[in-house]
């Protein structure tokens, strides 16, 4: 493809003069923009994605992945991982980052021992003394578990209706649920799948961009937050708030639809109502375990106290536009299931299991291959 000259000029540059990047801080502006569609988003929406392609370093061409953030104002931030893009080959451990400016249809960033031009769709990655390294494509991936079906026995809780089976359920005009929904039912030990969409809010930082969150019985916190190139901390996107940070960071661009599984088993007290067993939760983000049969040994954040009996699954309403759709659960608590309470194996459900009803053995539903399968990607 042949790239203008008059930018590639105008890149090296500003990479040797413009002098300090901006700082990846908080914007004045007191209302930061939201977009809920492509649409509604501005040039810099454009840019803003993950990267793919080889990189030459010795005698050998590597994988590398990119992710390249919008931080509004014409200000992006670039994350390079060694390896391929999170779940796709990066290790997780080196991460060199980039920071810098952008045009109409283009950017330039410099940061660890990189620089980075964005141009069309293209990201042409150079190294610090400014020789070419590779020229990576724009790459789109998607969860392998967008539009799962609930297997027989399911509750469908959620899917573009009014709901029977939620309260202060609020839906857009075009069928999606919005924050702020509860179930109706208390639930105790449950597999749960959920579709979620982030807005795009490029000028918001922190907690205030895309905030929101399933508050499994109103105590334990799965974060729900635009965390996309970042860190991956206990508050932020697979996160169990404040508690413990995900495995991995899986989160995708904002307005991309995500998915989380979740397998709930809840916390475990004697007749005197003293605690005996913590909770154990398995979420699986884009298709990826990044919190793989943990304890949680207290409630989360602003969650209520810890106690024996069940309570309901609130989608929490963070003041961000946050929508979700597909939205299903396999209640698999003994009351529902007319199994006393001494019969229950206090084990965890493994992950082979859990995408099944109770009872069904795994060749009337998903194989095993569909547990950690790899992003789809166009």
């Amino acid at each position: 493809m042949r790239l203008n000259l008059r930018f590639l000029l105008a890149a090296t540059w500003c990479i040797g003069a413009c002098g300090a990047l901006p700082a990846w801080g908080a914007r004045p502006s007191e209302s930061p923009k939201v977009a809920q569609s492509p649409a509604e988003t501005g040039k810099d929406f454009d840019l803003q994605g993950e990267y793919t392609g080889l990189i030459s370093g010795g005698w050998r061409r590597e994988p590398v992945g990119l992710q390249v953030m919008s931080l509004g104002g014409g200000e992006f931030a670039a994350v390079e991982y060694p390896g391929g893009l999170p779940g796709a080959g990066w290790d997780g451990q080196e991460r060199l980052s980039a920071q810098g400016k952008g045009g109409t249809s283009s950017a330039i960033l410099a940061g660890d021992r990189r620089k980075v031009a964005l141009v069309n769709g293209e990201l042409w990655l150079r190294d610090g003394d400014g020789i070419l390294r590779g020229l990576l494509k724009k790459s789109v991936r998607s969860s392998p578990t967008l539009g799962l079906a609930p297997p027989p026995g399911a509750t469908m809780l959620f899917n573009g209706a009014p709901s029977p089976y939620l309260k202060n359920e609020r839906i857009t005009p075009d069928g999606l649920l919005m924050e702020g929904a509860i179930t109706e039912l208390p639930y105790q030990d449950f597999f749960l799948h959920v579709e979620f969409r982030l807005p795009y809010m490029p000028e918001a930082r922190g907690q205030g961009r895309a905030n929101s969150g399933i508050y499994i019985q109103e105590r334990y916190e799965v974060q729900i937050l635009d965390s996309f190139g970042l860190e991956g901390l206990a508050n932020e996107c697979g996160g169990l708030y404040k508690t413990r940070e995900p495995d991995l960071n899986m989160c995708l661009p904002p307005l991309t639809w995500q998915t989380y599984e979740i397998s709930f088993r809840a916390a475990r007290f004697d007749d005197e109502g003293k605690k005996t067993e913590n909770a154990r939760i398995t979420v699986v983000h884009n298709g990826v375990p990044v919190q793989n049969n943990v304890e949680i040994p207290n409630k989360t954040g602003a969650g209520r106290p810890e106690g024996p009996e069940p309570r309901p699954i609130k989608f929490q309403d963070h003041s961000n536009p946050v929508r979700f759709r597909n939205v299903w659960i396999v209640d698999r608590s003994a009351s529902r299931r007319g199994v006393p309470a001494t019969a229950v194996s206090t084990r965890m459900t493994p992950p082979e299991e859990i995408y099944f009803a109770p009872g069904a053995s795994s060749g009337a539903g998903v194989s095993q291959e569909f547990l950690c399968p790899p992003l789809r990607c166009r």
